[in-house]
């Protein structure tokens, strides 16, 4: 097997369906599986793929277990010399999946890669090519100082790069690479731990790529009008696990408790700004 395509489901069965038609439509010279890890869905899910798309593994997880146990369960019963986690609200171009397996084969330095990911509106999922954050540019996006960061990606986005960490809505990891670092971290529940991915992976020496000649749409927050603050509390929560993980040795434990309460005033800031304002967000 080539390529192990991963998709995370939580009750998301209409816009599930629309990927996996978007993922089994896709024209390959190489060979392909579907693992749909489903995280108790009560919507009709499991019926779905099962009826819909019987060439797709379904593995049933009970409940929901997060972003990284749902998709290890899937990750340990695949077989592909590549794995994608790929989100359920995401859909493919026919050509996408062909376009990164070749481009990985070209370079058997790279270890994960991530493709151009738009918006329904045709602007860039910004969150598909990041730098690794730290503290110093941290402090300056949380002041509303973001242009005076290094934190920002300024090549053009038809440009390929390497850089830091892409997007868990679309990660391809070489099967090499994820052998090196293990399965997605599963102290984080969601959020945070396809950046702990890349660190990793990069710190095994791989390279992690931006490839811009491939795309796909992810209809971000489109399935709700709001975000529960068990969302936001979980994204802020994978900010200390992450800071926790990488940078706490670094310095005193006065800083460290200093950037725990900055992250945790952060949360409750978050919170009260999506009350007001129409474009939800958990940043």
């Amino acid at each position: 097997m080539d390529l192990s395509v991963i998709i995370l489901n939580y009750n998301t069965r209409d816009i599930l369906r629309r990927c996996l038609a978007s993922v089994f439509a896709s024209h390959t010279d190489f060979k392909f599986e579907v693992l749909v890890a489903d995280n108790g869905s009560a919507d009709g899910s499991q019926e779905m793929v099962k009826s819909q798309f019987p060439q797709a593994k379904l593995t049933e997880n009970g409940k929901n277990v997060g972003f990284s146990k749902g998709n290890n369960a899937a990750i340990g019963q695949s077989s592909g010399r590549y794995v994608l986690l790929l989100n359920s609200d995401t859909e493919v171009r026919p050509n996408t999946l062909d376009l990164c397996v070749k481009r990985m084969e070209a370079d058997k330095d790279i270890g994960i890669l991530g493709c151009k990911v738009l918006l329904p509106d045709g602007s860039l999922d910004k969150a598909c090519r990041r730098k690794f954050p730290n503290p110093w540019n941290s402090f300056l996006r949380l002041f509303g100082l973001r242009r005076f960061s290094n934190y920002n990606i300024n090549s053009p986005v038809n440009q390929e790069v390497e850089i830091d960490a892409v997007t868990g809505a679309f990660l391809m990891i070489r099967r090499e690479a994820m052998d090196k670092v293990g399965l997605l971290d599963e102290d984080y529940f969601m959020y945070g731990e396809d950046l702990d991915w890349c660190w990793q992976v990069k710190h095994t020496g791989f390279k992690v790529l931006y490839y811009p000649q491939a795309e796909i749409t992810h209809y971000k927050y489109s399935s709700s009008q709001s975000i529960p603050f068990f969302i936001i509390r979980q994204a802020h929560d994978a900010m200390k696990i992450f800071y926790r993980k990488h940078y706490a040795s670094k310095y005193g434990w006065l800083f460290n408790d200093f950037v725990y309460l900055g992250i945790t005033l952060r949360m409750y800031l978050v919170m009260l700004v999506n009350v007001f304002r129409s474009k939800k967000s958990v940043h």
